[in-house]
């Protein structure tokens, strides 16, 4: 039976979501998706599109009165009024493990109260609050809000005593929470994906490479032992088997000095670090979302070749149009999100170099330094804004 499937935020995750949809005509008739910016990415791949902020209450039941079954492409929604709707479209992951997760306190607890292994961290309310978290954890230490946080935005290390101030007031009267730092020697992640019907599958552990808290590259297969990568995603399917919602999601991890895994931060969506699943893998990251809110078998998640993914992000030099990204390379993947204006560090699309013929990691990775010269983002013009 085709349903109309309804999308929360309409990026560059909607984007590709909408793409993969339209792939599965006998399961999905139509695409809506809500969100803020006229022309979005996924309007731009064929959805539908309510023009309304993510968190708008009419909007949000517009969406549940055309849809039959609604997900999303960002966490912050909101839970209850998504609750509230639930007896018009199926919600898929549900308000109650949205709640959970886009609160990272409430999910830090969660994941503690299952004993799945995390960070210390702790509540903060106050300057005081904040002082003694300091003594117990030291520095530097990991200061957070709580909601609506990515990419790092939300996130101040403290580094110093005389940071402590500074740190708090950073955030302006938002909900905190500190958690301590961890010497780590990679940070990894796994797509893992749970269907309606309890089927978990994961795919490949990767390794990611950050540049101010942004994720720059993703490397398939992680360049770690077997062990660690088996005990990696072990704890990504226990994780899934007591969050129970239905979806792919992105769970960020710690590999320690000692090779202990903790989890960092877990996304209730599809995850930049999956777009690899796009050429690397018999199912992508996408299609395998859409199964598993569908109630479909999962698709395999082999990994068919090595890969790296290279995120294509905004010069820090400029605000405006941009010269067209264009790659010609074989084995190079381009896939631009449509976004007309460059910002600093804004995602503007990415690129999976994938290998052949045998070819190692290391061979991928020296001929990614030829290819990112070729996708510098420049003016269109020499003005700067």
């Amino acid at each position: 039976m085709q349903k109309v499937l309804g999308i929360i935020g309409g990026g560059q995750l909607g984007m590709m979501i909408t793409e993969s949809a339209k792939n599965m005509p006998e399961h999905i008739s139509k695409i809506i998706v809500l969100d803020p910016t006229p022309n979005c990415p996924a309007a731009q791949a064929g959805a539908e599109q309510i023009i309304a902020d993510f968190k708008d209450k009419n909007a949000i039941m517009e969406l549940a009165e055309k849809s039959d079954i609604i997900t999303y492409e960002i966490e912050s929604g909101d839970s209850d009024v998504l609750k509230s709707v639930e007896n018009k479209a199926e919600i898929d992951p549900s308000p109650e493990t949205l709640q959970i997760i886009q609160d990272k306190f409430l999910q830090k607890s969660f994941l503690k109260e299952n004993k799945i292994p995390i960070p210390e961290f702790m509540e903060i309310s106050s300057i005081s609050d904040l002082q003694e978290g300091l003594k117990k954890f030291g520095y530097p230490a990991i200061l957070k809000a709580r909601r609506d946080a990515y990419d790092g935005r939300g996130n101040f290390k403290i580094e110093c005593f005389e940071q402590i101030q500074q740190s708090f007031d950073y955030f302006k009267g938002q909900k905190l929470m500190l958690e301590k730092y961890i010497p780590f020697k990679m940070e990894v992640s796994v797509i893992a994906s749970r269907n309606t019907k309890g089927q978990i599958k994961t795919f490949p552990l990767v390794e990611n490479i950050h540049e101010e808290n942004i994720l720059r590259q993703t490397i398939v297969p992680a360049r770690i032992s077997e062990k660690v990568s088996k005990k990696a995603e072990s704890i990504a399917s226990i994780a899934m088997k007591v969050l129970k919602g239905a979806g792919v999601f992105g769970i960020e991890m710690f590999v320690t000095n000692e090779n202990e895994i903790l989890i960092n931060e877990i996304a209730p969506r599809v995850h930049n670090s999956g777009h690899h699943t796009l050429q690397s893998s018999e199912t992508s990251q996408f299609e395998q979302h859409l199964r598993a809110i569908l109630g479909l078998e999962l698709g395999s998640t082999k990994l068919l070749h090595p890969t790296i993914m290279y995120n294509i992000l905004g010069s820090k030099s400029f605000e405006g149009k941009y010269k067209p990204i264009v790659l010609s390379e074989p084995n190079v993947y381009l896939k631009m999100y449509g976004k007309e204006i460059s910002k600093p560090l804004r995602k503007l699309g990415h690129f999976n170099l994938v290998a052949e013929n045998g070819e190692t990691i290391e061979l991928l990775l020296y001929k990614l330094e030829s290819l990112k010269e070729k996708v510098i983002v420049k003016p269109i013009s020499s003005t700067n804004f």
